[in-house]
């Protein structure tokens, strides 16, 4: 009786445990779980009340809310998907390394939206998938807590027949219809194959089975820097778009054709070079109704005309079913060249003149560079002259223009004074450019003896004593007198010498008569 007694406990206690434990066991296997988890003050809401439920190539918006149930300032807060070691585990497309989310700080008592994008995956089954979310902060310890998602196989797709005398028999579940003349094959672009043949359509070329080729366009381009200088390296960013509304391209290979630019075989070469690399670009793919960039660094070749240069790019790609698709597309790239010239050395004269004089400067521009200057004009202004405009045209590439110009002193100087030669020419878009050089010119003050009329007296004319014919006079008449008295002298010597023979003959006459 007593042992009745413990069996009847024994199984009442088991029956009690079954009760507590069954309601558990089935609410976690037949009940979804509600997207709500909250560990030590941090809670992640999924926006949905449900599990969400994604369809084969469908993207959309997995929208979550971070709340911050602590008294403290949650700082640096980083949400991210785990995204498992086999497709098994993650079931949509990877198209990033990392899907990381940095939310920053959350204030205590706030909450922070979150969003992720994801799109299934084409080869995934119906199933429910449980993805894991992991939490991380600079105060905060890394947790990890789990949400529910649920994935839809791809639906078979079957076209319909066309209107035929014999009808179909036998039709396949599997989405293959067989019939006397007929052999539709159903694909997820709903194509058709009828023995091998080729579409293409605007560029594009698909491989049998796809009559729905997915394009992809080049909806535009930047360059960075704005401008392509010739001899320069830039960037090339080229904006593409997959018009396709429902089909995912990858694998995709894009190839830079430039035209070949030179005048010899020793300067013969593509217009643009990839400045490293090159001329490939990889991209792994676009998304149906996506859009994507491509950049690469090329170099524009130093001796380009200024003009537009087209850029050829070749596309191959492949759809989702592995189809390999070609297209091709261009672009034009306008090429600058910087203006190169320079001036000759100024040739003044006279390089002092008074007010109201002029004074000529020429000088030569040499056109050194590979475009033409349209409209060049010099300008001269000074304080010490009146401006003065002159007009060159249009000059050449490796032609010279003579630049000569009047300049009339206006204003005194102390000095030799600056005055600037100002340049101004235009490129082919008419924007204008300058460039300035500097010379020197001397002014003076009129003198009081120029400003009075010419039919006035000029005594300083009139007192002018005539130097050098009075030099000349003076010089004979010296040469005139020292012959009149060496003649003198000598007539005098030769007298007194008569006198004296004259004595002595008196004297010697006397002595005889003795």
């Amino acid at each position: 009786m007593r042992i009745a007694r413990r069996l009847l406990a024994g199984m009442c206690l088991a029956v009690l445990l079954a009760t507590v434990m069954i309601p558990e066991q089935l609410w976690a296997q037949e009940v979804e779980p509600v997207e709500t988890k909250s560990t030590g003050g941090i809670e992640i809401r999924s926006d949905e009340d449900r599990a969400p439920t994604f369809k084969a190539g469908e993207t959309k918006v997995w929208k979550f809310t971070i709340h911050n149930n602590t008294n403290d300032t949650l700082q640096g807060v980083v949400i991210s998907p785990n995204l498992g070691d086999t497709n098994e585990e993650w079931p949509f497309v990877t198209e990033y390394q990392s899907y990381a989310k940095a939310v920053g700080d959350i204030a205590a008592g706030t909450a922070v939206p979150v969003e992720f994008e994801f799109t299934q995956r084409e080869d995934v089954t119906t199933a429910r998938h449980k993805i894991r979310f992991d939490v991380s902060g600079e105060n905060i310890a890394p947790m990890s807590r789990s949400f529910y998602v649920n994935t839809t196989v791809k639906p078979e797709e079957n076209p319909a027949p066309p209107v035929d005398n014999n009808p179909v028999q036998n039709p396949d579940p599997g989405g293959q219809i067989t019939g006397d003349n007929w052999d539709f094959t159903s694909s997820d672009a709903g194509g058709f194959s009828n023995g091998g043949a080729s579409f293409s359509s605007g560029g594009a070329s698909g491989s049998e089975g796809s009559t729905s080729v997915p394009r992809v366009i080049v909806t535009g381009f930047t360059t960075d820097p704005a401008e392509v200088r010739a001899g320069s390296n830039f960037t090339l960013t080229i904006h593409l778009k997959n018009t396709s509304k429902s089909t995912r391209v990858r694998n995709m290979l894009f190839d830079l054709s430039a035209p070949t630019e030179g005048s010899d075989a020793q300067t013969v070469a593509p217009a643009f070079l990839p400045a490293s690399g090159s001329s490939s670009i990889y991209l792994e793919g676009i998304k149906a109704d996506g859009a994507a960039d491509i950049s690469i660094q090329l170099n524009a070749k130093a001796d380009l005309l200024q003009k537009p240069y087209s850029v050829d790019l070749s596309m191959k790609y492949e759809d989702k079913d592995g189809a390999q698709i070609d297209a091709a597309s261009s672009i034009s790239i306008p090429v600058k060249q910087d203006a190169r010239f320079e001036f000759s050395e100024f040739e003044i004269s006279p390089e002092s003149v008074t007010i109201g004089e002029e004074a000529n400067v020429m000088c030569n521009l040499y056109n050194l560079g590979r475009i033409k200057l349209y409209n060049v004009k010099a300008a001269f202004e000074g304080t010490c002259i009146k401006k003065e405009e002159v007009f060159l045209g249009n000059v050449e590439s490796g032609a010279t223009a003579s630049i000569d110009a009047m300049l009339e002193g206006a204003q005194a100087t102390e000095g030799p004074a600056n005055v600037t030669m100002t340049v101004s020419y235009e490129d082919e878009a008419g924007k204008i450019s300058t460039t300035t050089k500097e010379l020197q010119i001397q002014v003076t003050e009129m003198a009081e003896d120029m400003s009075m009329m010419s039919g006035m007296d000029m005594p300083e004319e009139e007192k002018s004593f005539p130097v050098i014919p009075a030099a000349v006079i003076a010089g004979i008449v010296v040469v005139i007198i020292m012959i009149v008295v060496i003649m003198k002298k000598r007539k005098k010597r030769q007298r007194l010498n008569e006198e004296e023979e004259l004595l002595d003959e008196l004297d010697r006459s006397s002595e005889d008569e003795r």
